[in-house]
């Protein structure tokens, strides 16, 4: 695959133990479009280190796949069971860890800085973040994953895309509503 100077390609991830969501979009310009999305599935795995490995294995899978540029990594949510943290953090500590082996750049997102880039609100919901990645890269339902860990991973990437300073043209825009409204063509 070879790409011109002016394309990039952002691999989103959402970190977990049981699922973990991946999303990838590529950049033309400054038109972001999906190129794919979805889980890898580790219920299967009873043993930590055995998702570990799989985590491993397939992050190796999709950077071979889709050759990205630039990884964009949702941060853990800071929860109140320590035991998951750490689970958390060592899945993500494998994924980020394998894109340095290949000398991919890592930008890091906290979950509510995420959602404050696609919704415009810090504590919308899985749902409300997976509804407006379907308007602003127009995916079909058929396109939209069964698993939100799925979206959560694209959401990552849209949001590192978002934060390159793409979305912004000569006009400024004062908040989401505004954008939306000097925009329709781009949220249908």
């Amino acid at each position: 695959m070879i790409k011109s100077v002016k394309e990039k390609i952002i691999l989103g991830i959402d970190p977990g133990t049981t699922i973990m969501g991946y999303g990838v979009i590529r950049v033309v310009g400054t038109k972001p479009e999906m190129v794919a999305m979805g889980i890898i599935d580790l219920r299967k795995f009873a043993n930590q280190y055995l998702k570990l490995r799989q985590i491993h294995e397939r992050m190796y899978s999709l950077l071979d796949s889709y050759l990205p540029d630039e990884v964009a990594i949702e941060a853990p949510f800071f929860g109140k069971n320590i035991q998951s943290m750490l689970k958390l953090g060592r899945a993500q500590g494998v994924a980020m860890a394998v894109a340095l082996s290949r000398d991919i750049p890592i930008t890091e997102y906290a979950p509510l800085k995420i959602k404050m880039a696609i919704t415009g609100k810090g504590q919308a919901t899985k749902e409300q973040v997976a509804d407006m990645l379907q308007r602003l890269l127009h995916l079909s339902k058929e396109e939209m994953p069964t698993f939100m860990d799925a979206t959560d991973a694209l959401g990552a990437a849209y949001c590192h895309f978002l934060q390159m300073g793409h979305l912004n043209t000569d006009s400024k825009y004062n908040s989401w509503k505004d954008f939306i409204a000097k925009n329709p063509k781009r949220i249908k």
